[in-house]
């Protein structure tokens, strides 16, 4: 007996139709359950950064299109359709970090001071100086943490960032060590949650 596998080219059309079909769908949810006879899921994805994404579910929910089937995806052959999307407020986000864990705090504070101060009168760059002093991961990125929606920092930053303006500079403390923050931007809305369907083809 010989089995015939569909060619690339016909799979890619199936795929392509049904896609076609479910965003052609007036209730896509309705249409994968009783159509089609898959099962789903629907989720709220939020949005917490824009410079990176967790997962290829994450960057659809910031990039895709209302009403786009994306997909297959995995071995379970997922199929997202974004149904809605809601905006949130991102901040542009430097910091330099500075770890009491390894200065002690007075030293930490007087450092901090003088970076900060290195940048105010022009002797020295933002991004130099994180490079040269931040003890955080962003030591690599020249201090630039990208966007960050609002809700995702420390409730104190996020309440700061909202009052500074593009530019400002300031000190702030935590357990962990002593923060120089830099408002790089000012801040923008952008999409900040959105509602995937989510179809599993293979069950």
């Amino acid at each position: 007996m010989i089995f015939l596998l569909p060619a690339p080219d016909m799979v890619a059309q199936n795929w392509a139709q049904i896609k076609k079909d479910i965003e052609t769908s007036k209730n896509s949810p309705l249409y994968v359950k009783d159509i089609l006879k898959k099962p789903f899921s629907i989720d709220t994805v939020a949005i917490a950064r824009l410079s990176e994404f967790e997962s290829f579910k994450d960057s659809i929910a910031f990039h895709g299109e209302l009403g786009k089937v994306y997909g297959p995806f995995g071995k379970e052959q997922y199929l997202i359709q974004v149904l809605a999307e809601n905006p949130n407020q991102f901040n542009r986000v430097g910091q330099i970090f500075i770890d009491t864990a390894i200065i002690y705090y007075p030293r930490a504070d007087s450092l901090a001071n003088f970076i900060i101060r290195q940048i105010a009168i022009g002797n020295r760059s933002f991004e130099d100086m994180a490079s040269t002093y931040s003890m955080g991961g962003e030591g690599a990125t020249q201090g630039d943490l990208g966007w960050i929606a609002a809700g995702y920092t420390l409730p104190q930053l996020d309440k700061a960032l909202l009052e500074k303006e593009k530019g400002d500079l300031f000190k702030m403390w935590t357990r962990r060590g002593v923060h120089i923050i830099r408002k790089s931007d000012h801040t923008q809305t952008f999409r900040g949650y959105a509602l995937l369907l989510m179809i599993r083809w293979k069950s």
